[in-house]
């Protein structure tokens, strides 16, 4: 059994590493073979349309994961299936509007940029968010069935395909190149969605029934996570599209190429994150609730050892880094960037564990309240700093509001654990557990 455990971490791990790297690429080869003026107009409406995926489609994934597990415990079948059917009608509407969105930024995102190419690139990516809306839903399937190391796979499989499309949609222009990102999705959804609809067939047999008294906390919670993700969205995608407006597209290439620090850290975490996600969520829906906290403490110490001893290695060898992947000389202007985000990356691998723990205690409201001040500092310095400093003043507005994250949570963390051991001695806020 604890061989078959690890073989499934490993796996996953795998996956996700996979996937990451097949990312990089993709940024890397579009990079170079466009040039910092198309490339900044590619990284524009890749920016535009993760901005309104996650603002508009309904994060419907956590109460998946949350109430699926609770279903699956409780042996009840016909619930499980409702909630299912739900979610993917909500991820397809979201997935529409969000389309819908795009097209008509599109008419206006010229001037608004003060650019050109960027209407057809638009218009390209503008399915993209329908393309990928079920995506997820089939992913959580997989989950609930505990094969995260499945999961990771088709993640890989996903940016693969991603990578190829890139790869050769470049050599004809950018919206040609985002058109081809949307057929890869397209069929990457296609692949994921059968496998995770197999999966849930293998649950018992049972036809759908009513959602009952759990209607009202499932939709309680999901929008309290589609709250927290449309507060993430104006953190991770808004962020690049305001440094466009007060420095142009060329700044938003250059974001990010700086970005890539940030995300190869943060992907590093990806597979902890998934197990968490997953066994956490199982051992607080049976009762487990101090060995979740206990894992939480463990993986922080974990985490800020490593980052003490990979820091430093990542902010010396930055330059060489940057000219070595992304050879045109104008992408230089983007190492200070780089070498800033390297240290607010740092700070989201130790707090890895922040995006999936909410999720698992049933409080997806912490998230808003997190991302809520990470992006209330962060919004305004990328405007300001990045009008006067370009890419290295939209760094310094990235790593402050990482710092301002991480004491929300230091806060709020208290509070988390003395509910925790207020559950274990059956008092909570002064009232008898039974």
């Amino acid at each position: 059994m604890r061989s078959r455990l690890l073989w499934r971490r490993s796996t996953t791990a795998a996956g996700l590493y996979a996937a990451v790297v097949f990312g990089l690429l993709g940024t890397i080869v579009a990079a170079n073979v466009l040039g910092l003026a198309e490339f900044g107009v590619f990284a524009t409406a890749l920016a535009a349309a993760s901005f309104f995926q996650t603002l508009l489609d309904l994060t419907v994934e956590d109460s998946l994961t949350k109430f699926g597990f609770r279903y699956v415990s409780r042996e009840e079948w016909g619930k499980l299936r409702r909630l299912f059917r739900r979610a993917l009608e909500l991820k397809l509407a979201g997935g529409a509007v969000a389309g819908l969105a795009l097209v008509v930024l599109s008419r206006f995102a010229d001037d608004v940029f003060d650019t050109s190419g960027l209407q057809a690139a638009l218009l390209a990516v503008a399915a993209l968010p329908l393309a990928q809306a079920p995506e997820n839903v089939a992913g959580t399937a997989l989950l609930l069935r505990g094969r995260y190391d499945v999961r990771g796979a088709y993640l890989a499989l996903s940016m693969a395909l991603r990578l190829a499309a890139i790869a050769v949609g470049v050599h004809f222009g950018v919206w040609q190149a985002l058109a081809l990102v949307v057929v890869a999705q397209a069929a990457s959804t296609a692949t994921v969605s059968l496998v995770g609809r197999s999966a849930l067939r293998r649950f018992p047999s049972s036809p759908p029934v009513s959602l009952g008294e759990d209607r009202r906390p499932i939709v309680s919670f999901v929008l309290g996570s589609s709250l927290a993700t449309g507060v993430v969205s104006l953190r991770t995608t808004l962020a690049p599209l305001v440094l466009g407006v007060v420095a142009g597209t060329n700044a938003v290439g250059l974001f990010r190429v700086a970005q890539a620090p940030q995300s190869g850290l943060t992907a590093a975490t990806a597979p902890v994150r998934l197990v968490l996600l997953t066994e956490h969520t199982r051992e607080w829906e049976r009762g487990r609730e101090s060995a979740v906290m206990a894992a939480v403490r463990a993986y922080t110490t974990r985490a800020a050892a490593l980052m003490a001893v990979a820091v430093p290695v990542f902010f010396v060898l930055m330059p060489w880094l940057v000219r070595t992947f992304f050879r045109d000389d104008a992408y230089e202007a983007a190492i200070t960037a780089a070498r800033i985000v390297l240290f607010a990356g740092a700070i989201q691998v130790i707090l890895g564990w922040s995006k999936s723990l909410p999720t698992t205690i049933g409080r997806p409201r912490l998230r808003v309240i997190t991302h809520g001040v990470e992006a209330v500092v962060l919004l305004p310095l990328v405007a300001v700093l990045g009008a006067e400093w370009g890419v290295t003043g939209a760094a310094v507005g990235v790593l402050l509001s990482a710092v301002a994250f991480a004491a929300t949570w230091a806060v709020l963390l208290v509070g988390v654990r003395a509910d925790v051991r207020g559950r274990r001695d059956g008092v909570v806020e002064g009232v008898s557990l039974p």
